[in-house]
């Protein structure tokens, strides 16, 4: 049997999913221990992870912490988390190499090297393991947490690997961590809900070869298509989110029109 029973899946970790170095299972399970100390898990969805093979877990990005909350889930489920992650995490005295040999995909924001991440995280796919994104790339911009506009690399990735795209919506992780108050850090359990969702259905762009579907083997990607699939893994994403909150979910919120919009009243308002 591979499959333990559902209760125990959040409890323990799944059996039949990635052999683990011992490294890696000390790491790991470092990871649980603090996560479980600051956390009272409301995990569901995890038959949506699969066990085996490539996929591109994404998650809304809206706390320092939250990537640790994912990774305790993830691991859970019996894969070994591999995250995009700032090349800079990887300076970091001791905290840095041991992140380095963990298996983290580390990437330079703004190079050359950003442009390589796809080719990266293709091979990582080709080789059956998961890869960890912020289609954000960054904590959420949204002054309510919801998720906001996203990158165009996840969207990039699953089309050329063909790989499933699989949200994991989390919600709680603030009450542990949150940059915008003082004290930022705060102990003690708090509820953390987290659920994976069923694959986000990208058939209409994959297996479309004519116009505007970039679906083509070996052709650029269009961006038109590229945007509207980046759109459509984030609505995932917050149409979730909105689920596990109780609330009606506001539209994508979008950063750079927030700036144009910002920078135009500023421009308008007389001047003594």
């Amino acid at each position: 049997m591979t499959e333990p029973t559902p209760e125990a899946q959040y409890t323990f970790r799944r059996r039949g999913g990635d052999a683990l170095s011992a490294f890696i299972q000390v790491c790991g399970n470092l990871v649980k221990g603090g996560m479980l100390l600051l956390s009272k898990r409301e995990w569901s969805g995890m038959e949506h992870v699969p066990l085996t093979g490539p996929a591109i877990l994404v998650w809304n990005h809206y706390s320092d912490i939250d990537p640790l909350v994912v990774a305790h889930y993830v691991w859970n489920a019996g894969r070994h988390p591999r995250f995009l992650l700032k090349e800079s995490i990887l300076r970091i005295p001791v905290v840095g190499p041991v992140v380095g040999r963990t298996g983290q995909i580390p990437v330079k924001r703004g190079s050359a090297d950003a442009a390589d991440a796809v080719r990266v995280l293709a091979d990582e796919l080709r080789m059956g393991h998961v890869v960890i994104m912020s289609p954000e790339g960054t904590v959420t911009k949204e002054p309510n947490h919801w998720p906001m506009k996203g990158k165009t690399g996840v969207a990039r990735l699953a089309l050329e690997t063909g790989a499933p795209v699989i949200p994991i919506v989390q919600w709680g992780a603030l009450a542990i961590h949150d940059r915008g108050r003082s004290p930022k850090f705060k102990f003690g359990r708090k509820p953390v809900t987290v659920r994976a969702l069923p694959a986000v259905d990208l058939d209409r762009w994959r297996t479309a070869p004519t116009e505007g579907s970039g679906a083509v083997p070996g052709a650029e990607v269009p961006r038109e298509t590229l945007a509207a699939v980046t759109d459509r893994i984030m609505e995932s994403l917050r149409d979730g989110l909105a689920e596990i909150r109780g609330e009606t979910a506001p539209e994508l919120f979008d950063p750079r029109r927030r700036r144009s919009e910002d920078r135009d009243r500023e421009e308008s308002e007389p001047t003594e």
